[in-house]
């Protein structure tokens, strides 16, 4: 064998023990500083979130809740990380101010604090004020408003002008108004319609004057909001002048251009012509029986009385100084 062939295996087994051990020391390197990250490693954070729904007035208990791991630096603003910090003390419950579902984050804002009821007033924001009025069933867009709804407020009212008439006006009185309560219900995932009485809202000073006063000089009415709308519209008053003929419907526009609304005139005229000429028809018939009677009475004729033909003759005779007179029986 040469030489140089053997140098060169020489040198290929030197730098193949050097990989090895290179790659076996950074491996051992590694594992050492594994072990010692494993050693000093953060405690993992969690969160508590509902285990079984609640609803607004219930007691928040340790059953009802769970914490999950959460991986983030970043929480919900107002959470808690563990189920003893958000119980607290036993002797000071705390209750559900609005609905929470499973897995849903248990936040300081949606329950009581420590010892506090569950009532209306602590779910009012700062400065706001709870007021109701009485609705029906028409007025109370037909038991649809839940909570947590908004709703613009509408005010019927009678108004005497300078020349003592009376004149009808329907106003905005209030917009994008939020439903806190219907009835004595304030849990906004009840989604079933049904017929209420009253109806609490959240509203400013202002606006409790405002509603307390529209419902002692008129009829107040709910308009239900879409859940995203909340801009501010531009209204007027409306008058029984502005009724008009009513504005078309864009659906019998609709049907107007495409024909259907002629083809419904027409048999709406179709069916008056034929509804009159029964009238006219009912009225002749009635009238008929009366001109014949008038003629009949008119052509009758009295007949004349005949004289009743004597049945005796008076004789006159004279004897001597005297007239003498007998009656004699006629032949007939």
């Amino acid at each position: 064998m040469r030489s140089s062939t053997v140098t060169s295996l020489a040198v290929a087994i030197l730098l193949a023990s050097g990989a090895v051990f290179g790659t076996r020391t950074y491996l051992a390197d590694q594992q050492a500083r594994l072990a010692a990250a494993n050693s000093t490693k953060v405690p993992e954070k969690t969160l508590v979130v509902a285990a079984k729904p609640m609803r607004f007035g219930d007691r928040v208990r340790p059953e009802n809740l769970k914490a999950i791991p959460w991986p983030s630096e970043e929480q919900p603003e107002g959470s808690f990380l563990t189920i003893e910090t958000l119980l607290g003390d036993d002797t000071e419950p705390r209750y559900a101010m609005e609905a929470i579902d499973p897995g849903e984050p248990v936040l300081s804002s949606k329950i009581t604090g420590a010892g506090e009821r569950a009532t209306l007033s602590a779910a009012l924001d700062q400065g706001m004020k709870a007021v109701s009025i009485r609705v029906n069933d028409v007025l109370g867009v037909a038991g649809f408003v839940r909570p947590s709804d908004r709703v613009d407020v509408l005010l019927t009212r009678v108004v005497r002008q300078q020349n003592n008439s009376e004149q009808t006006y329907v106003d905005v009185l209030l917009q994008g108004v939020k439903v806190l309560a219907v009835d004595q219900t304030a849990d906004e995932r009840k989604d079933e319609p049904s017929i209420v009485k009253t109806v609490t809202f959240e509203v400013t000073t202002d606006e409790a004057q405002r509603l307390t006063l529209g419902a002692s000089i008129g009829t107040l009415s709910l308009a239900l909001r879409n859940i995203a709308s909340s801009n501010v519209e531009q209204t007027r008053p409306i008058t029984v002048a502005d009724l008009g003929g009513g504005l078309i419907s864009a659906d019998l526009a609709k049907s107007s251009e495409d024909g259907r609304f002629a083809t419904i005139e027409d048999l709406v005229r179709k069916v008056g012509d034929e509804l009159g000429n029964r009238i006219d028809s009912v009225e002749s018939r009635m009238k008929t029986p009366v001109r014949e009677k008038q003629v009949q009475i008119a052509e009758r004729k009295t007949e004349p009385l005949l004289p009743v033909e004597p049945k005796w003759a008076t004789v006159g005779v004279w004897n001597t100084t005297k007239r003498e007179e007998h009656r004699v029986g006629m032949i007939q």
